[in-house]
């Protein structure tokens, strides 16, 4: 995607009517499952520097601080950055610096530690991105890097169904009425696709996990959330294969 699109969508994250703070109010299991996907990708490992690419207002940086001396938040919306001063104030250290991810603003070779989560599904081509992931991650570095999953459980079976093959290119999922040039792209991929990407730009997949695969607003309701993130804990290795969740995550690093 050429950088001057990335930036004009991006900006709608500036909109005051869009809170993503808020967004995370009722995905409390979405969260923990997230931070269980990451504290087992890196566990054992504690690094120098450490940045989240479209974190958001930092949900995850907090987190981070416990895996690397020095975490940085770079996100595209001056507005996520302006949450993020109150979200984090208890965390001074943590920097905030306005980027693009298919512009980072660091040195090649200068990351020991990147995450990309929650931001694939805004780019259906994802190749800028994953080239700029590969210049600034040092030899040594891990990325994690999340994956809005089109081949998640529920829709094998739909399409097995239909007998309809599954897509290997993203598929858009905005209603129609939201298909619009002004409208920030939302997109799911194929796992298998994104593998051959990342290779493409030089990266290499060392760990899969599945994750949020008991996401269902109808489950949360009924099964206390420590079952839920028990069962979760259980699945995310062994249905990593399958890509039965609707988020996949992927532990990666530079190629030999």
């Amino acid at each position: 995607m050429p950088k001057t699109a990335t930036k004009k969508k991006a900006d709608q994250y500036n909109d005051p009517k869009h809170n993503y703070l808020h967004y995370w109010d009722g995905r409390e299991y979405e969260h923990a499952a997230e931070e269980l996907a990451i504290g087992r990708l890196l566990r054992g490992k504690h690094l120098k520097t450490a940045v989240d690419v479209g974190g958001g207002y930092g949900r995850l940086c907090v987190q981070l601080e416990k895996y690397a001396d020095n975490v940085t938040l770079a996100e595209p919306s001056q507005q996520q950055l302006d949450i993020a001063a109150d979200f984090l104030k208890d965390h001074p250290e943590i920097k905030r610096q306005l980027m693009q991810a298919d512009d980072l603003k660091f040195e090649d070779n200068s990351v020991e530690l990147l995450t990309m989560i929650r931001v694939m599904h805004h780019l259906p081509d994802p190749s800028a991105e994953f080239q700029e992931i590969a210049r600034v991650l040092s030899p040594e570095g891990y990325a994690i890097i999340e994956v809005a999953n089109y081949l998640h459980m529920r829709n094998r079976l739909k399409h097995l169904a239909k007998l309809r093959k599954l897509p290997v290119k993203p598929v858009d999922i905005r209603s129609e009425a939201n298909k619009r040039e002004d409208e920030i792209p939302f997109v799911n991929h194929n796992p298998a696709t994104v593998v051959r990407q990342l290779a493409h730009a030089g990266l290499k997949v060392e760990a899969t996990l599945s994750v949020s695969n008991l996401r269902s607003a109808r489950l949360k309701q009924i099964v206390p959330r420590g079952l839920m993130l028990g069962a979760e804990r259980l699945l995310q290795r062994p249905l990593a294969p399958l890509y039965f969740g609707p988020s996949i995550f992927f532990l990666v690093r530079k190629s030999d």
